[in-house]
């Protein structure tokens, strides 16, 4: 009766059970992960192709020019790693899919490691095409007086806005790599942490 009543009872002999928890959390993570994948896969492939596709001719007295992506190299080093960023992530879009529908959401610290290192190689690579790509349309937009570069974006308005376009999709899926490489580390380093207590939920 007093046990029924809750007197008498205390903290350290009330049965806790982290199972369920641990599991709900698994799935959280995962579903996660899912969502920022297609994110990434989504926003990488249609940054590659508004850049890839962009193309204006100007005509300048009786010489006709046309602006493409591969006059800039900064441009198609953005669409090369955002096209290897959009098949990165199909792939392990899939392998969430099956994880998923499986229910397994152990993995093995092999995998954990490779998924955790083509992660960070994936958000470094990004950030360093965006970084490149912006310079060069900085330049593109503004010019540069001291070394006599005119203002490019002043013939080739509908060219540069759709680089722009491009531009911003892959700062939002480069942001998406960011935040899914700090999810990739830590599922990697509790794999490492669950082994302290034995008693614990397997992570």
């Amino acid at each position: 009766m007093m046990s029924y009543l809750g007197v008498g009872v205390s903290p350290g002999n009330v049965p806790v059970h982290h199972g369920s928890g641990v599991k709900v959390f698994e799935r959280r993570v995962r579903l996660g992960e899912l969502i920022l994948r297609c994110v990434i896969c989504i926003l990488a492939l249609l940054a590659s192709l508004l850049i890839a596709s962009d193309t204006q001719v100007k005509k300048i007295f009786s010489i006709q020019k046309k602006a493409q992506f591969t006059d800039m190299k900064s441009l198609v080093f953005l669409v090369i790693a955002n096209g290897i960023a959009a098949a990165y992530s199909v792939v392990h879009v899939l392998r969430c899919i099956v994880s998923m529908v499986k229910g397994s959401v152990i993995f093995s610290k092999p995998l954990a490691w490779a998924i955790f290192s083509g992660d960070q190689i994936m958000a470094y690579l990004s950030l360093a095409a965006i970084a490149s790509a912006l310079q060069g349309a900085l330049f593109a937009k503004l010019g540069e007086p001291t070394l006599q570069w005119m203002k490019v974006c002043t013939m080739y308005g509908k060219f540069c806005n759709q680089v722009g376009e491009g531009l911003a999709s892959a700062v939002i899926a480069s942001l998406a790599m960011v935040i899914l490489s700090a999810i990739s580390a830590f599922s990697l380093f509790r794999l490492y942490g669950g082994n302290k207590d034995k008693n614990t939920a397997r992570w």
